[in-house]
């Protein structure tokens, strides 16, 4: 059912209630209307779910369409709870994908989680009234899975006689783990719970998966298509969508209730099945809201990192700017709906103006592109993007303003550049120098070595859009 097919019963929503479930939703099913009714009179007490597995480091524009649709909820009061599946990403979400996934290391996903969390702040509020973060390794992992190096010891302070006594435990003594266990829970450090944490074990997921049947999994298209084309589909895979569906039931839990899970419209399937988990608990079914996924900038494929045509939310303002410059014509109208706060009312003149003539898409264009690096950079740095852009592109001159990015002298190009995010990869870095887009803007020469190293002070031009100056 689609958001505008949602409407119930011909009833007339408020405004702003019809732009917040339907500007930018692809489905939303809501059946029973609890979710619609608590927004309306008590949006203070809504939780809305969010789960992201960290599997890669970077968000973008794409990412955003959800979280800006989030802090429109956050606004009326509603508390999201941001969800990092640290230990789902050790399975990885079949979503899309014709064959299973590579687990990830601990060490990566510890450094992709501080990514996500650095990046969400841009969008979201996170004061503690209206935010909370989590991670489901807190409730998958139990008492027996804490470790820690050899010879650690950790410490209970006891009183006795009327003085505190330090008792010491191998960290890795049941003791010792059951100590680490409630100092690393977040249901503890961040939510302040004393008691009633919440876990998971393997009796739960049995009395879970007792309720969900073989077929009830087996309908989803890539599983499916998996058998059809004889590849193989492990348990694993199978059984990701309960967890998912588990970690609705936990948040309900800890929160009191789950009235939403958000996310895009390839996991429907997955937040459906939170429904189901939740009716098998007892517990009032979250509503699920699918966002439409945002065309990349090459006006076919959904925007995506390994499709490189993103524009990433942590881009520096002339880089994301001379990037929302590139967006097909005929996606603007898509663009101002899903990735600015322009009125819809707004839109509709905009659209009208493209088609009668009576507007240039160019200036359009620009528009566009000042309006969504202002909502990450702020108006002054958009202004001064839209400035820089003109006099590069449009008189040739190099901008006075360009990235400045401090490096060891020695140090190679493509890893300084890699690093500080100028290019994605080094298979990007060695196009850009083989089709001479490299450019040493005080000399005019080319870099023609994708091993050349950086010995002193340099300007450069990288490809059409980026102008880094880096300093030993």
């Amino acid at each position: 059912m689609s958001a505008q097919e949602k409407t119930r019963k011909g009833a007339k929503r408020d405004q702003s209630i019809e732009d917040l479930l339907v500007r930018g939703v692809e489905t939303f099913i809501d059946p029973e209307g609890t979710f619609e009714e608590k927004l309306t009179k008590r949006p203070s007490e809504l939780v809305i779910k969010l789960g992201a597995d960290p599997t890669r480091p970077d968000l973008h524009l794409g990412h955003a369409v959800t979280l800006r649709k989030l802090r429109q909820f956050q606004d009326r009061g509603a508390k999201v709870v941001f969800l990092l599946g640290d230990f789902t990403a050790r399975i990885g979400d079949p979503t899309g994908k014709d064959k299973a996934r590579p687990e990830l290391t601990s060490e990566a996903i510890e450094k992709n989680l501080e990514t996500y969390k650095k990046q969400v702040s841009k969008i979201l509020r996170t004061d503690p009234e209206v935010f909370a973060v989590l991670r489901n390794s807190d409730w998958f992992l139990n008492v027996t899975d804490m470790s820690a190096p050899q010879g650690t010891v950790v410490k209970v302070t006891s009183e006795s006689e009327g003085k505190k006594v330090e008792i010491p435990f191998d960290a890795n003594s049941f003791v010792g783990k059951a100590i680490l266990f409630e100092e690393s829970r977040m249901q503890v450090k961040s939510l302040g719970l004393k008691q009633g944490i919440a876990v998971v074990t393997i009796k739960t997921l049995l009395e879970t998966l007792k309720r969900i049947t073989h077929s009830r999994l087996i309908e989803r298209d890539m599983f499916m298509d998996r058998i059809k084309n004889g590849a193989e589909l492990y348990m694993h895979e199978m059984l990701y969508p309960v967890i998912q569906g588990i970690d609705s039931a936990v948040i309900a839990t800890i929160f009191g209730s789950c009235d939403l899970e958000m996310g895009g419209n390839d996991q429907t399937f997955n937040m459906l099945m939170g429904r189901d988990v939740m009716k098998s608990n007892g517990q009032i079914p979250q509503a699920v809201m699918s966002m439409r996924i945002l065309t990349g900038l090459d006006g076919k494929e959904k925007m995506s990192k390994s499709l490189d045509n993103y524009i990433a939310i942590d881009d520096e303002p002339n880089d994301m700017y001379g990037k929302a410059m590139s967006i097909r014509d005929e996606t603007m109208i898509e663009y101002f709906e899903l990735v600015t706060y322009t009125s819809q009312g707004e839109i509709e003149k905009i659209k009208e103006g493209l088609e009668s003539g009576k507007l240039h898409p160019k200036d359009i264009k620009k528009r566009l592109a000042r309006e969504i690096v202002s909502i990450y950079h702020g108006e002054r740095l958009a202004e001064q993007a839209g400035k820089n852009f003109e006099s590069v592109f449009s008189k040739g001159e190099i901008p006075d303003e360009m990235e400045v990015i401090q490096a060891k002298e020695g140090e190679s190009l493509a890893d300084i550049l890699k690093t500080h995010k100028v290019v994605p990869s080094n298979a990007q870095f060695k196009r850009l120098v083989d089709s001479g887009a490299v450019t040493n803007i005080e000399t005019g020469e080319k870099i023609t070595d994708v091993a050349t190293k950086v010995e002193k002070n340099i300007k450069l031009r990288i490809g059409k859009k980026s102008f880094v100056e880096i300093r030993i």
